[in-house]
């Protein structure tokens, strides 16, 4: 009976070692593993690509996560994030690069690793890059400085503030409006360019416009930051001057809607996120994919600005 007994008792022990390891063994994770890696989390900007790429992963069952250096971090701090992402062998790499020899080669190891990158929002000459998904910033350009031309008039004198020109996405958007202003005979009396994506400089830039031209009708900013610390300078001097952003963040709109500015230009970041896991699923399962997906810009005005900003609102909650 004992004897019995010993047999049973081994039998339930070996039983359930191998139920362990059967249950082990199904929960693994066979998942694709896609890291993405932006350029900061701490705008609301980023964090709105963020969302994007986190419902992508979970509409297309991909075990995915986000990260980014500090908002404050030069640039190259970027690197070390992405020295880090490729120690862990992911599937695929989604990143927002900064424009940096550090960087770049960091992401010539992905390659090297036969890791597909998929640049997102900021598109830089990599030569191994699987795909680019965001907005054609030429475009950008060009339906800010027609929706500032549209409230003017020939002959009425605009200015431009911009971001850093080490890098595409500042420079093609500066091209842009220069064009469609220009068609339009608007005169661009002034181009403050080359600013950091911060409020202090754009503050600053904008008081140096007004004092040396008190005349100006319009202003095209190359983000929303910079719009932003535009428009307060303008309303603390006693002037009312249409201010066109880029990038579509909450406060923007809510301008819109209370009367403050006519309308602005938006990029689409959610929008980006969900296509860049998307694609990187195709890329994965050898399916077809662009290798250039434009997002699209819309254009805000009063009709529109609501619908908007219900979206954003609820997203980021």
């Amino acid at each position: 009976m004992k004897k019995k007994w010993v047999i049973l008792l081994i039998s339930s022990i070996l039983l359930a070692t191998v139920i362990g390891c059967i249950v082990k063994f199904l929960k693994k994770d066979n998942r694709p593993k896609v890291v993405v890696v932006l350029q900061d989390l701490d705008t609301q900007y980023w964090n709105i690509v963020k969302a994007g790429a986190e419902k992508g992963f979970q509409e297309f069952d991909i075990d995915g996560k986000v990260v980014a250096p500090g908002f404050k971090s030069e640039k190259d701090v970027q690197e070390y994030v992405l020295k880090n992402v490729l120690k862990e062998q992911p599937d695929a790499l989604i990143v927002s690069p900064f424009q940096s020899p550090a960087v770049m080669s960091a992401l010539k190891k992905f390659a090297q690793h036969k890791i597909p990158v998929l640049l997102v929002d900021t598109d830089i000459p990599l030569e191994h890059k699987t795909a680019y998904i965001g907005t054609n910033n030429l475009e950008l350009g060009k339906k800010a400085g027609e929706l500032l031309a549209s409230g003017l008039q020939p002959g009425d004198e605009v200015a431009l503030i911009g971001g850093s020109l080490n890098g595409p996405v500042s420079v093609e958007r500066i091209q842009g409006a220069t064009s469609s202003l220009e068609d339009a005979g608007i005169k661009i009396v002034a181009k403050q360019v080359d600013l950091p994506n911060e409020a202090l400089p754009a503050r600053k830039a904008m008081t140096t416009i007004l004092q040396n031209y008190p005349d100006v009708k319009g202003i095209f900013a190359t983000s929303d930051i910079l719009a932003l610390s535009a428009v307060k300078v303008i309303k603390e001097q006693g002037y009312k001057i249409p201010v066109i952003g880029a990038d579509g963040i909450i406060k923007m709109n809510e301008l819109i809607k209370d009367g403050t500015l006519p309308g602005t230009v938006a990029q689409n970041p959610y929008d980006m996120g969900y296509i860049s896991v998307e694609t990187a699923r195709k890329v994965l399962e050898g399916e077809q994919f662009r290798k250039s997906v434009d997002t699209g810009v819309d254009l805000i005005t009063k009709d529109n600005v609501k619908q908007k900003l219900d979206f954003l609102k609820e997203l980021l909650k």
